[in-house]
């Protein structure tokens, strides 16, 4: 299955995007959060893929050009991200690959639609970065579970461009890793969250395009710390995780910082991410 939010005749729905992306079921039982933080909060992962099931016998399809597509997750308690882990993307910085997960955040208000645009906050920062990533959503209330027991507590993974200001991350004041990750719209999401039973994340193509020109292309069988490992470490790190916190897993090579010479995102551009099984989001660049 693949979950999303959107808007269709100036509402908020659930909805089913369809394996050609080309229509969405919408969910209008009445009996139906129409956000997926509550819809997860409803129980496990098998009890809201039921939920769903007999929610989609009696939607409606409409065609995905009368829809438009929202993050498929809004307000989570926690957007929680992996740096370094990539093995390549180590390689590229020169830097060691990490002996343990490296943890930070954004906030949840930097989350945006998959349509939405990126604001360049050009008086803040001259150097906007891309990353692309896949992403777990967390599906039930979770702390100190093995990598063997993390799987019953994915719902699902969608797509996110973990935008960077890295003038901030890397050199204001020592590197300031909050504000350089967590500004205004810095984590569009999407286009969907297609559910864990329908998805092996253990190889994936991920891949980030800019103004149509391919930047970043990798697997997720890259990553140092694979999906489930990421969830008990953070599970068991004092950090209990909630029915639709995300994690963002980190990104293969090819970020413009580590460019000779860099290169950084300007106003008009247009970015691509995309993940194998997911789908991609388009965010275009705008000064603000």
């Amino acid at each position: 299955m693949k979950l999303v939010q959107c808007s269709h005749g100036g509402k908020d729905h659930l909805g089913l995007l369809s394996a050609d992306e080309s229509t969405v079921k919408l969910l209008t039982d009445p009996n139906l959060p129409n956000s997926a933080v509550r819809l997860l909060q409803l129980g496990p992962r098998q009890h809201v893929l039921e939920i769903l099931k007999a929610a989609e016998a009696t939607a409606n399809a409409v065609p995905l050009s009368e829809v438009k597509l929202l993050a498929p997750i809004t307000s989570p308690d926690k957007v929680l991200c992996i740096g370094m882990n990539y093995v390549d993307h180590c390689a590229e910085q020169n830097m060691p690959v990490p002996t343990e997960p490296v943890v930070f955040n954004k906030f949840p208000s930097c989350i945006v639609g998959p349509s939405d645009a990126i604001g360049l906050p050009s008086a803040v920062t001259s150097q906007l970065d891309w990353e692309v990533e896949l992403v777990v959503v967390i599906g039930q209330k979770c702390r100190d579970v093995s990598p063997e027991q993390a799987d019953d507590y994915i719902f699902g993974y969608t797509v996110a461009h973990d935008v960077s200001a890295r003038d901030w991350q890397l050199r204001r004041n020592g590197g300031q890793w909050l504000v350089g990750k967590a500004m205004d719209t810095f984590c569009p999401l999407g286009p969907c969250i297609t559910t864990a039973d329908s998805l092996d994340p253990a190889n994936l193509s991920l891949w980030c395009r800019v103004n149509g020109e391919t930047q970043q292309q990798g697997s997720t069988a890259q990553l140092v710390f694979d999906c489930r490992q990421v969830v008990s470490h953070l599970s068991r790190s004092g950090i209990t995780l909630l029915p639709g916190d995300v994690i963002l897993t980190g990104t293969p090579p090819g970020v413009g910082v580590f460019r000779k010479p860099p290169v950084f995102l300007k106003h008009g551009d247009v970015v691509e991410c995309g993940v194998e099984g997911i789908g991609t989001i388009t965010n275009k660049v705008v000064a603000v």
